[in-house]
């Protein structure tokens, strides 16, 4: 009711209201009624809710490509107000509201604003996915995935539940294997953008999400455009490219420096720069946040798979906070790089590689410590199902990078079958004054990373060829 005539209920802490306005990227406009969050008492309990990391969609497209499943993503529309917030909050309705000006309103949707809105969007999407009969990956929760017969049928109860401590299944069992077409589908969650791996993603998630659960969903169809990067197909390959972002940032650049970035080069930095060594002036402050602008756009282009750029950006972002001039000139050299090879592309090629050439040791452990040890794996391994992956790994270490810290660098290349899948790059944590040491520090890194991609894999329910291969 009325302020003047009604008091709001006790308990009920006021906050405000205010509009925010926004042109999306394909034009539309769009303005969104938001919260006053920030008058509200901080929270007692936990308010994170997770994303599907880019590895983690990479996973997701990958196993869709390989078990020729279609991809699809879509949007829900006002994802936060299709949950209740539980938090005890009123305004007093302005001009805006007409006819209810001057009246008490209690928010109980989860508003834009509030501090836990994101925390009861996540739990409204999770109930949604559960009552399809989609189960949280446990080594990548973002990643929702159910079991399918070949025709396409759910499996009910498909996927291992949390196996009892006194099960007598042993640690070292592997997962149970199966080869009659069945199949996993998989929805990796990114908030309300959800990339869709299934046979039929319409017919079966998501035209059951807007009849039965009444979500209004946007830009449902084939994967195009994710997060900043590009999907097309190149005849029957998909591929991956962040074309449109590298506009962006030609764009940005044109905006600060008045002109395109040069096309001259043909590598990110010179060989054998040495960025440390640089004794240039150094920037002023309006520069050094524009350094440190593009040197954030650069690791974000990284992460969407331009990894030929991944050392020399990740030199150069050791200058962040007292860059040089000499620092800004590579920094544009790596976007004239960008620039003139922007159509470079990962593509998901899922054929089973060749390694009939390659020899591998045989060596007899039972004379050392490591006699008798077995690879311990986790009791709730779902069944494999569908294509088998072969994990092959790069690494490689680069010594003395730092000629001022004497720092070695590593770098790590992953591959999924023939397609890149994961890397990393970084400086080492210790001083190493032989190559042996480098290279041994790097190869315990990229073990690490493929222990961990490995339990990835296995806990989606893929079934592995072999042995991780590290080259």
């Amino acid at each position: 009711g009325h302020k003047s005539r009604n008091r709001p209920p006790e308990g009920y802490k006021k906050i405000t209201l205010h509009f925010v306005y926004a042109v999306k990227h394909d034009g539309r406009h769009k303005s969104r009624i938001v919260a006053g969050g920030h008058l509200t008492d901080a929270p007692v309990e936990s308010v994170y809710s997770g994303v599907v990391s880019l590895r983690g969609v990479r996973f997701t497209v990958f196993l869709a490509e390989l078990n020729d499943l279609q991809v699809y993503q879509t949007d829900v529309g006002n994802a936060y107000l299709e949950a209740k917030t539980k938090e005890k909050v009123y305004v007093i309705a302005g001009p805006e509201f007409q006819q209810l000006e001057g009246h008490i309103l209690v928010i109980y949707k989860a508003l834009y604003g509030l501090k836990s809105s994101g925390l009861r969007w996540y739990e409204r999407f999770a109930d949604v996915l559960r009552d399809m009969g989609f189960t949280p990956c446990p080594a990548e929760p973002e990643i929702w995935m159910r079991a399918c017969n070949a025709d396409g049928t759910v499996i009910k109860d498909g996927i291992s539940k949390s196996v009892p401590l006194d099960d007598k299944k042993s640690f070292f069992d592997p997962p149970e294997r199966v080869d009659d077409g069945s199949y996993y589908e998989y929805i990796a969650v990114y908030c309300d953008d959800l990339t869709i791996a299934s046979k039929d993603p319409k017919g079966s998630i998501t035209d059951i999400l807007e009849k039965k659960y009444h979500f209004k969903l946007k830009g449902t169809g084939p994967l195009n455009y994710l997060l900043g990067c590009d999907y097309y197909r190149e005849g029957k390959v998909l591929c991956a490219a962040p074309k449109r972002y590298i506009e962006k940032m030609e764009t940005t650049y044109m905006q600060l420096f008045g002109e395109k970035p040069s096309q001259k080069m043909r590598s990110p930095l010179e060989k054998g720069d040495n960025p440390e060594l640089d004794t240039t002036d150094f920037l002023d402050e309006k520069n050094t946040k524009i350094y440190q602008s593009m040197v954030g756009a650069a690791q974000w282009i990284i992460s969407l798979g331009r990894f030929d750029i991944a050392v020399h950006v990740m030199s150069l972002s050791s200058f962040r906070s007292q860059p040089r001039k000499g620092h800004l000139e590579r920094m544009k050299r790596v976007y004239g790089y960008l620039s003139k090879i922007k159509h470079a592309a990962i593509r998901f090629r899922t054929d089973m590689p060749d390694v009939s050439d390659q020899v591998f040791l045989d060596y007899d452990w039972s004379n050392s410590p490591y006699a008798g040890a077995r690879e311990e794996l986790p009791k709730n391994l779902p069944t494999a199902r569908g294509k088998p992956v072969l994990m092959t790994s790069f690494v490689d270490a680069n010594l003395m990078h730092d000629m001022l810290s004497g720092k070695s660098v590593t770098g790590v290349l992953h591959f999924f079958n023939k397609t890149p899948i994961d890397w990393f790059t970084k400086k080492q944590n210790t001083v190493e004054t032989a190559t042996f040491g480098s290279e041994n520090n790097a190869a315990r890194k990229a073990v690490e990373q493929i222990k961990a991609n490995k339990l990835t894999l296995m806990q989606l329910g893929v079934p592995l060829q072999g042995a991780p291969i590290l080259l």
